[in-house]
């Protein structure tokens, strides 16, 4: 069974957990697991006040996980999110799948990890200028919702459906038509289109 795990500081952005891990369980349909890793056993609260206690802290990860996803949020700027490099090192060092969306995408860019790769983020600026930042990549840099290049996905704050998606194919989740229907569905809505009427006949079979 694979194991996804998603990485949670305080005031971390739920609503860009909520689609990668449903599309998980839904098209997944049992064979891969969702953990939570966090930087203390300390609950973490959301931006829309959920509160979450982690599975795993930084220092408790086993090394047998599949995929390292840094959920966007407001403390990814802070001092101590430098906790998770040696997670996300572990991560790209293993050809592990690594995710990083929103404000987590730039965390990745400020410790050199897109430098060699395709990605996005909220926008160019917003990388170049953190604080200490070891980004050298702009010329790497695409103007789009997601971006998925040598195992690595980032994706920019208004893209949790796009980011899902790609999790969704980089871990072969479901067939990819399978995975394109319920991205469209989630995306357009019931009247809109009909991939609905896909999606529900494949879950049913």
């Amino acid at each position: 069974m694979k194991t996804v795990l998603l990485a949670l500081l305080e005031q971390y952005a739920d609503w860009e957990a909520a689609y990668v891990s449903t599309g998980i369980h839904m098209l997944g349909q049992g064979k891969i697991v969702v953990k939570t890793v966090s930087l203390s056993e300390d609950p973490v609260t959301s931006i829309g006040g959920i509160h979450a206690t982690a599975d795993y802290t930084v220092d408790s990860v086993p090394k047998d996980y599949d995929a390292l996803l840094l959920i966007g949020g407001l403390c990814w700027r802070e001092e101590r999110a430098q906790q998770i490099i040696p997670l996300v090192e572990h991560c790209v060092n293993s050809g592990k799948v690594l995710g990083g969306i929103c404000d987590a995408a730039a965390f990745l860019a400020s410790i050199g990890v897109l430098n060699s790769v395709k990605h996005t983020g909220n926008r160019l600026s917003a990388l170049q200028e953190w604080k200490g930042t070891k980004y050298k990549g702009a010329e790497n840099y695409q103007a789009r919702q997601a971006v998925f290049d040598q195992n690595i996905i980032t994706a920019n704050g208004s893209a949790p459906l796009e980011f899902a998606g790609a999790v969704l194919t980089a871990l072969h989740v479901a067939e990819e038509t399978m995975i394109e229907d319920w991205y469209v569905l989630h995306k357009l809505g019931y009247y809109n289109t009909s991939a609905h009427n896909r999606f529900v006949k494949m879950m049913e079979e």
